[in-house]
């Protein structure tokens, strides 16, 4: 993610603001990704990673809905806010070492597993996961959009699948690139109705296909 440049500078929000955040990473070598990581702050700036290596990588941030944050810290809490194991001992697949860990001031506390037989870390995994879906989507928007015209329909189909599976989180971040590709003449005609299409849910759902 070299070419990253900017989506919403939330960083200086993210990492100076009070109150408490929730990391998550996923280490499975082998995906695509290999590894990410989010940091979600309860005001809902959020932070999005492939690397933690890689000192030119720029991070992809953005802003979660209040119903969206809400639901994180919630199930945080009902997981004691990771104080206690999460990992089911269970003989499974690797299915990548998940790591969730409770950030407030000096207090630290985390929790790393395979699978957990809990209800609520598997939300909360399915949270993080949706929310990398959506920035990996980003990625892939903000890319066609500058450099393959073409390919932006192919990129606005991927994005409504998201939709109609009710898997898109942060919904907002995506609209100035709809909005540019709506009422850009650049590019193909389908891809400006479906960009406008998508714009229009978002504003009036935030995403959400209920």
């Amino acid at each position: 993610m070299k070419w990253f440049l900017s989506l919403l500078f939330l960083g200086t929000a993210l990492w100076g603001a009070d109150g408490p955040r929730v990391f998550f990473s996923r280490d499975f070598p082998g995906a695509q990704p290999p590894y990410v990581q989010i940091v979600v702050a309860r005001d809902g700036a959020a932070e999005y990673r492939e690397s933690v290596d890689d000192p030119d990588e720029y991070p992809v941030e953005f802003r979660l809905r209040p119903y969206e944050v809400d639901s994180v810290f919630e199930l945080a809490e009902k997981l004691d806010r990771f104080s206690r194991p999460l990992e089911s001992n269970l003989k499974v697949a690797s299915m990548g070492m998940k790591t969730f860990r409770w950030e407030n001031g000096n207090v630290r506390q985390e929790q790393t597993f395979n699978f957990s037989k809990e209800m609520d870390a598997r939300i909360l995994a399915d949270w993080f996961s949706r929310m990398a879906e959506a920035a990996q989507h980003y990625i892939n928007l903000e890319r066609s959009v500058q450099f393959d015209k073409l390919g932006v329909n192919q990129v606005l189909l991927q994005m409504q699948v998201m939709v109609e599976k009710d898997r898109l989180v942060a919904g907002d971040q995506f609209l100035p690139l709809l909005d540019k590709v709506a009422n850009g003449e650049s590019y193909l005609n389908m891809a400006r109705k479906r960009a406008a299409k998508l714009a229009a849910h978002i504003r009036k759902t935030g995403g959400s296909n209920q």
